[in-house]
């Protein structure tokens, strides 16, 4: 007989700690940023964009990991010419970013990309030239990011400031923005970043009181790979669980790839992305009767690539074991020699130590199989 067990994502939206702030929402090519967007996860590419082939291969690669938005650089007259053909062939939006050579911000509109990233802090008299970008923009149906870097804040606010402080990041992307809506354009979205978690959390909070602007999260120059992530997710879990932010980049000293997955990752522990494959794993303990941190890698292995929305409980001990396994999707509660396999709740098998990893395994494989749409549109399978 089967019985009909109903798997993944609940048929009730996740609960999320706070309401999305409401923003404005822009367009970045065939997405959107703001409002009710979901919340957008973006990437930059490493090679030179000047080598066309190299830097599709990388955006093919970040397309393929769940990168929604990837921003190219183009310091050289050489990148500004490979923008028509990457911009084209790229299947996410583009976003060209521009430092110091404002003529670059008119070749990137141009050139159709997506969106162009301005630096005001290093783009020479780049108030002087708002009129004609944001009537370029305009005319392309380009948006803009307005980006105000603490390493790179416009002398006049590090002199009255004395440093880049929330007050003086604020300062200038206000003062952007009110320059490019003078000139009535409203497509843009805003970021403040700074190397510091606890600097750039307070510069979000008061842009987000001076108006609605759809906002870019971003904690810059955050480290290698293991120090960015705590920075990183530090940062945007302290604003996203306000409701604050609507497009972020995790910047790490490390491939893009690994951005990507950083920042879905945080995303999806927030709720702000639907979850797929999620790993309960206990942090083992002298009770822990199996070697928790191999099994649970090498679940964690087999199971690379897996899209179903599944939540699998690897547990050593047989004090939070059963309760753990039991409220996963599929779980393993280990001790004595021996794990016991649960099912949405049912123990459907019990098998040897040296079995676990298979059988979790192809269980797994096994619901991801037959999972199908239900009512509501909750994944289920049938278990036998």
């Amino acid at each position: 007989m089967s019985i009909p067990i109903s798997l993944g994502m609940p048929e009730a939206p996740p609960p999320v700690l706070a309401p999305r702030r409401p923003t404005r929402k822009i367009k970045v090519g065939s997405l959107y940023v703001g409002g009710d967007a979901p919340v957008s996860v973006q990437s930059m590419t490493t090679t030179r964009t000047s080598d066309i082939n190299a830097t599709l291969q990388q955006i093919a690669e970040l397309t393929a990991s769940g990168c929604d938005i990837v921003r190219v650089a183009c310091p050289t007259e050489d990148d500004a010419e490979a923008l028509p053909i990457i911009a084209r062939k790229s299947q996410i939006p583009v976003i060209a970013d521009i430092h110091f050579q404002p003529k670059y911000v008119f070749a990137a509109i141009d050139a159709g990309c997506a969106a162009v990233r301005v630096n005001p802090g290093n783009i020479r008299k780049f108030d002087d030239q708002v009129g004609a970008i944001a009537q370029a923009a305009k005319d392309a149906g380009t948006s803009i990011r307005i980006g105000v870097n603490a390493g790179s804040l416009d002398k006049r606010l590090l002199e009255k400031y004395g440093k880049a402080t929330p007050e003086a990041l604020v300062e200038s992307a206000v003062w952007e923005a009110s320059l490019f809506e003078e000139h009535d354009f409203h497509e843009f979205k805003i970021s403040v970043k700074h190397n510091d978690p606890v600097v750039m959390v307070r510069a979000y909070e008061l842009l987000s009181e001076r108006g609605d602007w759809p906002l870019h999260l971003g904690v810059t120059e955050a480290g290698p790979a293991f120090q960015g992530t705590i920075k990183s997710a530090t940062a945007f879990g302290a604003l996203l669980s306000k409701g604050i932010g609507d497009t972020i980049r995790v910047s790490l000293s490390a491939p893009p790839v690994e951005e990507v997955k950083v920042g879905i990752q945080i995303l999806q522990a927030l709720n702000l992305r639907p979850r797929k494959l999620e790993i309960v794993s206990c942090p083992s303990c002298g009770r822990a009767q199996v070697d928790v941190y191999t099994l649970a890698e090498r679940v964690t292995a087999g199971l690379e690539g897996l899209e179903v929305p599944l939540r699998v409980a690897v547990m050593g001990c047989v004090v939070n074991g059963p309760g753990e396994a039991r409220e996963a999707d599929l779980g393993v509660a280990s001790g004595n020699g021996k794990g016991q396999i649960f099912v949405k709740g049912e123990v459907v098998k019990t098998v040897p130590e040296s079995m676990i990893v298979e059988t979790l395994i192809e269980e797994a494989m096994r619901i991801a199989e037959t999972m199908e749409p239900a009512e509501g549109g909750a994944p289920v399978v049938s278990v036998s």
